[in-house]
């Protein structure tokens, strides 16, 4: 698996965003989107940091994967 990138929280809701999640709300600096699959509805929380923590970024990555059937290491590379 590569190397995890640096990216701050609005360029991965701008990739979530590319993938059709919507945001729903904010609430100081955590930003909620959601989006509604075939399996149901998927909500996330990012964080609004200038850089985000490996684990939460890693988290967040696997679901994405996970309720989008894309592999992790397409994500990991739109996000580079």
């Amino acid at each position: 698996m590569p190397r995890l990138p640096q990216v701050s929280g609005r360029d991965l809701v701008r990739l979530l965003h590319s993938l059709g999640y919507e945001t729903v709300r904010q609430r100081g600096s955590h930003i909620r989107l959601r989006k509604v699959t075939v399996v149901g509805e998927h909500n996330l929380t990012v964080p609004d940091h200038k850089i985000l923590a490996k684990g939460t970024l890693n988290d967040i990555v696997a679901q994405v994967s996970l309720w989008n059937n894309l592999p992790k290491e397409e994500l990991l590379a739109r996000l580079s």
